[in-house]
């Protein structure tokens, strides 16, 4: 029979899969930017500003992909959070 923490932790890693897809597409828009190394840059200011702020209100492709990055990190949290209070109950 699986345990808990291990579905969790399981689960925790299916979630995270396409995490680094949503990232880049969300720092693309953020950076302004198509180029690739966007993705292994450490530019991490304006993109917690763009998250947790409205840096381009008019720009409905970053309002969706924002609300749902933010939607889709919420989630990761939760799961996470569930992950590390069973394994330390256990």
């Amino acid at each position: 029979m699986i345990n808990l923490p291990f579905l969790l932790f399981t689960l925790l890693l299916i979630w995270s899969i396409p995490s680094t897809h949503y990232r880049s597409k969300f720092r693309k828009i953020v950076y302004q930017t198509e180029d690739w190394k966007i993705n292994i840059k450490p530019l991490f200011k304006k993109e917690i500003l763009a998250l947790f702020g409205n840096m381009y209100p008019e720009n409905t492709t970053y309002l969706k992909t924002r609300n749902f990055y933010r939607i889709y990190l919420a989630v990761y949290l939760v799961l996470f959070l569930m992950y590390q209070v069973v394994k330390n109950s256990s």
